[in-house]
Formats: C-alpha cells, sequence, structure tokens
C-alpha cells in the first residue's frame, strides 16, 4: 500500500474545550488536511520540539529519545496507519542493528517523536479519505465563501442535514476551529457508516 507524507501545518488551541489542542497534518504533495485532536501536554510537547525550545530538564518525549539513541535505535519515520472509532492509530518505524522494528503509538506521542527525530510522516489513501478535509491554494475548503447561510457551530450536529454539516466544516476550517472541524467529519462518518444521509 503506498504511503502519503504529511506534515504539520497547524498546532491549534481548542475553541470548545479548554484541555484539548489539534495538530493538524498536511498533505506534502497535495491540498489534503487531516485533524487530530490531542492533549495539551502532547501538545506542548510538539509545539517545544517545532520550536527548538530549550528546556532545564527531559520532557518523556526527550527522554524517548535519548534512550533510543543511547541504544543505537533511529527512528525512521511514522506511519499513521489506522483509524477506528474515530481514534486515529499510529507505529514508529526503527531500525536497529540493521531490522526495521515497528512499534505501536498513540499518534500525538508518534507526532512528538517525528518533530524530534526530524522523520518523516506518512498515512494511507484509505485514512485521508475517510478523514481527510480537502483545501484549495488558499488554505480555504473550496466551497468556502459560495455559500449564503451557514449553519452555526453551536447547532446540534445529529440534527443537522448532510449539507448543513458540510458547510459548517468549511466555515470551521476557514475559522481553524479544527477540533470542530473533527468533530463534524466523525459525524458525517457516522452517518455514512449507517448507510444514511439526512
Amino acid at each position: 500500500m503506498e504511503k502519503i507524507e504529511l506534515e504539520i501545518v497547524a498546532l491549534s488551541h481548542s475553541v470548545t474545550q479548554s484541555h484539548n489542542y489539534a495538530v493538524v497534518l498536511g498533505e506534502k504533495h497535495g491540498q489534503r488536511r487531516l485533524p487530530i485532536v490531542i492533549g495539551g501536554f502532547e501538545a506542548q510537547a510538539i509545539a517545544v520540539a517545532m520550536e527548538d525550545m530549550n528546556v532545564s530538564r527531559p520532557l518523556t518525549h526527550d527522554l524517548l529519545k535519548n534512550t533510543l539513541e543511547t541504544f543505537e535505535i533511529d527512528l525512521q519515520e511514522v506511519v499513521v496507519n489506522n483509524l477506528l472509532d474515530g481514534v486515529f492509530y499510529a507505529r514508529l518505524v526503527c531500525t536497529i542493528d540493521g531490522k526495521t522494528v515497528e512499534i505501536d503509538s498513540r499518534t500525538s506521542d508518534a507526532i512528538a517523536m517525528a518533530v524530534r527525530f526530524k522523520c518523516p510522516i506518512y498515512t494511507y489513501e484509505e485514512i485521508l479519505t475517510q478523514a481527510g478535509v480537502n483545501m484549495d491554494d488558499e488554505g480555504q475548503s473550496k466551497e468556502e465563501g459560495k455559500r449564503r447561510s451557514v449553519p452555526k457551530a453551536t447547532d446540534s450536529l445529529e440534527s443537522m442535514s448532510i449539507e448543513g454539516l458540510n458547510e459548517l466544516l468549511d466555515k470551521m476550517l476557514g475559522e481553524e476551529n479544527y477540533e470542530k472541524a473533527a468533530e463534524i467529519r466523525d459525524e458525517m462518518n457516522r452517518r455514512k457508516g449507517e448507510g444514511g444521509e439526512n
């Protein structure tokens, strides 16, 4: 199965839940975005590494990096390899003594490690098809600006039509509210799984 390379395009604080953040991975050679809701600690770990900030004592992910390097284990790549019930799964692909070893990981931890090792992040087409959001060259969803009456973020997702969900998804992406966008995407996927649309 062909892998698609991703890069971190945004890390933002949740608007609706004070302890959550969203990391947005974007296709390196494309327009699709993959928003993933993560916890505050993991967001901090990613931000610290992205900004090359010096901390007085090693964070947990720094400790793991130092341990891997001490035992001459190299992190080659991170693969977001599955999506089940709205939860992303990832694997760390490492080499040791010429052998490749894959280690199961939470996606947020895998991204924090990828930033530290400066290694690529990949996913598969089926995951981008299921959970990705298409963006145009200006970073807006393709339908942004074409809508007259956009539903509000406070509207009940369950009561909205698929068209209404699409409009709200466009609006949330335009406002960089990636956590709400992920909730909308999950509701749309839930309906697809039930085989019906409102």
